[in-house]
């Protein structure tokens, strides 16, 4: 390996920031500022250094947060600590929109212009009257995950200074006195390598949702002085009803007791696990027919089983909480309403497969979150729901939070792998899959939140209760994320099996509404007189479009097609990673087209129409990935259902 370093040095601010993550240098080879006469006898470092490679990312974060950009002295120290090239840590860092390798003011006001949002003219107006505001820009940004608050707005002011709190409310949690070091099933050293810092804060963050104008430039200018965020349950509007089953607490129980989380059935699934084994709990999920709420569909059980069934070691537990779909918030919800549900569902998972470490990839945008669940993490840990004998039962496991950096193509679990890794997000190539060579090379089951968190009723209620909730294809309850023009937007739990009108029924179906949106920008349109179509994964392959992620976005006359339409290209065209020609090109092509045929209809449209449809047929068909080959799906279904452009 041809490692070459710049003569540019960090300054002391980020070394100090690289420092809290990896630990002092031990020998100038690693860094360290003075060379002693031991480093002129033999050098240290090199494969010990490379193995930590997966602490790249995180190390970014700390640079980031300390500075607000990533110089090349900086980038520089960073890789020289984990002997990375230079040239491939630039590619890292810049595989991020959250991360900038360019100076740029300490705050960043990220507003959300998509679908949902639609925040241009916000964006615009904030950034007039910022113009001559010193430290803060003004920044567009794909969806924040906060649809049911819209339009939503993030500030982030890097290098403050300050202990990192507890969740609200909350006193800051106890530290861990066993756990220590990185063994396989051991506590992660220090601080939580997915905040990257020594147990302080260095950026200060505030969520502005619903962003006005006024209150947004206030945040901007003095983010500890914006409005607080409103609690969990305020975006879950049946928040309280009777025979809710994976909403049930939020708005019931406090997010920070762990106390309150066991007083309301919480680990009673752990203990059911331990009493019946790993094999029996599998057994359960797949006679559940539980299938993963990600999108793909993919039965869990089956999943689970053959990763447990893999001889090679160890295994792995990824939760992927890189909820990136436009639309989507579900799982945020679901984290910041009920954080233990998910640590004790990922303890149960990893049980089940295996695995003594699992790693819970949340993306950057939900601060909240991370909080919430760095603190749940901690309690548990201390409490012994967590760690090397939990709950005394002599399993090892234990949990690590990773920040992601603005990627939707971390979505994919492979693209998520690799930014564990400490490489750029790109998807790899199928097979070999997951379940044989995963994270790190090793078997790996990889799911979202909603699909671990629907593990726990699974086994308190058994798994033939469970499979007798929706239908016999799809079962259980879902999570369906509705936002758009209609009166109650917010997290819905319904069984599968209802349909489109009854959920918008509930959520107050406008009376012009034009069309809704279901799976998000990969989805596909449906028509108003289409609500009838069964939520469930058979009914809308049935009818031609799909449930996807479980967003739902109503979209009343007053809303414009063409717009919509060019909002969901210009997000694939900035979100493909490049990899693969087909979606490298086919969404800009795709993009390119819709921008001509704006203000077009009938034949003056007829060619690029066609267009459209041979470079959609080969993103689908050629992409190495769910991203170029669900790129023209939208845009399809509106062409072909909604007659848009006629």
């Amino acid at each position: 390996m041809d490692l070459r370093f710049g003569d540019s040095k960090p300054t002391d601010e980020e070394r100090a920031a690289v420092d809290a993550v990896l630990g002092p240098p031990g020998s100038a080879w690693e860094g360290a500022a003075d060379r002693s006469d031991a480093d002129l006898r033999w050098a240290r470092g090199g494969r010990a250094a490379r193995e930590r490679r997966d602490l790249l990312l995180p190390g970014l974060h700390a640079l980031n947060d300390r500075a607000g950009w990533i110089s090349e002295g900086g980038l520089d120290y960073l890789c020289r600590r984990l002997t990375v090239p230079p040239a491939e840590g630039y590619g890292v860092a810049t595989f991020y929109s959250m991360f900038s390798v360019r100076p740029r003011p300490a705050t960043v006001v990220r507003v959300c212009t998509d679908l949902a949002c639609g925040g241009a003219e916000l964006c615009g107006t904030v950034t007039e009257r910022l113009g001559s505001a010193p430290g803060v820009r003004v920044e567009a940004s794909p969806c924040l995950g906060l649809c049911e608050r819209a339009p939503a707005a993030l500030v982030v002011r890097a290098g403050c200074r300050r202990s990192a709190p507890g969740p609200e409310s909350s006193p800051a949690p106890p530290s861990s006195s066993s756990n220590a070091g990185r063994a396989e099933y051991s506590a992660p050293a220090g601080p939580n390598p997915g905040r990257g810092g020594s147990g302080e804060e260095t950026y200060v963050t505030a969520t502005v949702a619903p962003a006005a104008p006024d209150t947004l430039t206030r945040a901007a200018l003095t983010p500890d002085a914006a409005p607080a965020e409103p609690p969990a349950s305020l975006s879950v509007p049946q928040a309280g009803q009777e025979g809710l089953i994976l909403l049930k607490r939020i708005g019931t129980v406090d997010p920070s007791s762990l106390d309150d989380y066991r007083a309301h059935g919480g680990y009673t699934a752990l203990r059911r696990a331990f009493a019946i084994g790993p094999a029996e709990v599998i057994r359960e999920v797949t006679e559940s027919g539980l299938l993963g709420r990600g999108g793909a569909a993919f039965p869990t059980g089956r999943k689970w089983a053959a990763t447990a069934a893999q001889p090679d070691r160890p295994h792995y537990l990824v939760c992927n909480a890189d909820e990136s779909e436009p639309g989507t918030f579900k799982d945020r919800v679901l984290m910041e309403g009920d954080p233990y549900a998910l640590v004790e569902a990922m303890t149960v998972a990893g049980y089940a497969v295996g695995a003594h470490r699992g790693y819970l990839y949340l993306r950057g945008e939900y601060p909240r979150a991370l909080r919430r669940l760095e603190h749940a993490v901690a309690q548990a840990r201390a409490r012994g729901l967590l760690g090397d004998d939990v709950l005394g039962q002599g399993y090892a496991f234990d949990i690590e939070i990773r920040r992601g950096a603005g990627a939707y193509i971390c979505g994919e679990e492979t693209a998520l792998f690799n930014s564990i890794e400490g490489y750029r997000g790109e998807p790899r190539s199928k097979p070999p899959f997951p379940v044989e060579k995963g994270l790190f090379g090793k078997p790996t089951a990889e799911n979202n939140v909603e699909t671990l968190v629907n593990v726990l009723p699974i086994l308190t209620m058994g798994a033939r209760a469970y499979a007798a909730i929706g239908t016999e294809k799809s079962t259980g309850p879902k999570l369906f994320c509705v936002s758009g023009s209609v009166e109650r937007p917010g997290t819905y739990e319904l069984p599968f099996g209802a349909t489109l009108g009854e959920l918008l029924a509930l959520a107050g179906k406008p009376g012009n509404l034009r069309a809704v949106l279901l799976g998000g920008a990969a989805g596909g349109f449906v028509r108003p007189d289409e609500l009838g179509i069964p939520l469930t994964f058979e009914g809308t392959r049935g009818a031609g479009t799909t449930l996807g992620s479980g967003v739902v976005l109503a979209l009343d006359d007053t809303v414009p097609l063409p717009r919509v339409l060019l909002r969901i290209a210009e997000f694939f065209r900035d979100e493909s990673c490049g990899q693969c020609v087909p979606c490298r090109v086919g969404t800009v092509r795709q993009e390119e087209a819709l921008h001509r045929i704006v203000g077009r209809t009938g034949a003056a449209a007829a060619g690029d129409i066609a267009l459209l449809r041979e470079v959609g047929q080969a993103m689908r068909d050629a992409s190495i990935c769910g991203l170029g080959q669900t790129a023209w799906n939208a845009v399809e279904s509106a062409i072909d259902r909604l007659g848009a452009y006629e």
